[in-house]
């Protein structure tokens, strides 16, 4: 029997050309970041599955890809889901960095500025754009309870943002406790604020009637519905309290650089937001560039004393689609063939490559048969190789 080719359901292979386009997006991004103020960690892509499964990480939950035990510490048959599992593939990087912190605050500064880059895994139904494993980009403050933190992320992703290309964007912001001061005063019970919002946030995918069947299912009544609704057109002028002051304050200090709104409707699907949430929109397609907010209660998690913490996590996977529906190239630099026809030519071939290695070129040996050399140059060419050196003599 033949092996399927293809790759796993909602993963992706990369060929060269994507490959060199992922890293400047990369490369221009941690720049950005680094530009900033921001540092690199890491952390590992397999979690405990009672830190993932007790994280508020609302819809992801649903998508958690469990990783069975192994060995002795599998016992079948088992009586409940968890017997079989003790681990699990992250399905964001604030989670583990919350962890990360809590682990190693001691070696760490106060405020923490923290960039973290790498894989994540959603076992949700592949379409354009969402993927199984996919990137994210992440920066995060932690230990900054003031706004200035929000600032900062909103004035260095979209910088980022823009650097890659794009202009026609604008970053929408609310507040966690705005919404929910819209949700009690609906009349609906805040002891399902979390679940209420997971289906909010599927206004861009499912439309207000898919919103309005999903609630009415809650047992929220028409009127709690409709008044919900009315509320999410509420303007900011309008709320008189400190969360709106400080959303307020944001905007007017970020607005001097980037096109920024409040939006009620925004609404971030993550339970572990406490107050500002945003997302970087824009006008060339549907669905955002990136999207983050506060999280100033994850961390009491792994520890009893507060830490206020906020987050901004780049589309990569999103962006880079657009670049490539673009058609943006990312080769600039020379590319030199370096081709011999005979064997005791090898020698002078390598020394033409050494000649040029570190002189901001690409060089790369190829040996060809005699008769098939105007074919193989033909094909070097469409390779993108900018310069031929055919080696057809020992000696320099």
């Amino acid at each position: 029997m033949k092996l399927r080719t293809k790759p796993a359901k909602g993963t992706q292979d990369i060929l060269p050309n994507d490959m060199a386009l992922r890293n400047y997006v990369l490369d221009t991004i941690k720049q950005t970041y680094n530009e900033k103020g921001f540092t690199q960690i890491a952390t590992p892509s397999v979690e405990d599955i009672d830190l993932l499964t007790n994280s508020d990480g609302g819809e992801n939950l649903r998508m958690l890809f469990k990783i069975l035990k192994r060995g002795d510490k599998l016992s079948l048959p088992a009586e409940k889901e968890e017997d079989l599992s003790d681990l699990g593939l992250r399905f964001d990087l604030t989670l583990p960095l919350s962890r990360f912190y809590a682990n190693n605050r001691n070696e760490l500064p106060m405020p923490f500025k923290a960039i973290q880059i790498g894989d994540v895994w959603r076992a949700e139904r592949p379409q354009k754009g969402r993927y199984r494993q996919f990137m994210q980009c992440d920066v995060d403050i932690i230990g900054e309870s003031s706004i200035v933190s929000e600032i900062e992320l909103l004035t260095t992703v979209p910088e980022a943002i823009k650097r890659l290309g794009f202009e026609n964007f604008t970053i929408k912001i609310n507040d966690r406790r705005l919404l929910k001061d819209m949700v009690v005063s609906s009349g609906i019970s805040e002891e399902i604020f979390e679940t209420v919002c997971i289906t909010l946030d599927k206004m861009d995918k499912i439309g207000e009637e898919g919103v309005r069947k999903e609630l009415s299912e809650k047992e929220i009544t028409e009127v709690q519905i409709d008044a919900l609704i009315n509320r999410m057109d509420t303007k900011l002028s309008e709320i008189n309290d400190e969360a709106a002051r400080e959303i307020q304050d944001i905007i007017d200090i970020v607005s001097a650089y980037y096109p920024i709104e409040f939006d009620p409707t925004l609404v971030r699907g993550m339970g572990y937001y406490t107050g500002a949430i945003f997302e970087v929109q824009s006008s060339e397609f549907k669905g955002s560039l990136g999207g983050g907010g506060r999280y100033d209660n994850l961390l009491n998690k792994f520890q009893n004393d507060p830490i206020p913490a906020v987050g901004f996590s780049i589309g990569f996977e999103r962006i880079i689609d657009l670049l490539k529906s673009k058609d943006m190239s990312v080769n600039k630099t020379e590319k030199t063939a370096i081709v011999y026809m005979e064997d005791n030519f090898l020698k002078k071939a390598v020394e033409v490559s050494q000649s040029l290695t570190g002189k901001d070129q690409i060089t790369s040996i190829f040996k060809v048969s005699g008769n098939k050399i105007g074919k193989k140059l033909n094909r070097l060419e469409a390779e993108g190789f900018t310069n031929i050196i055919v080696v057809d003599r020992m000696e320099g």
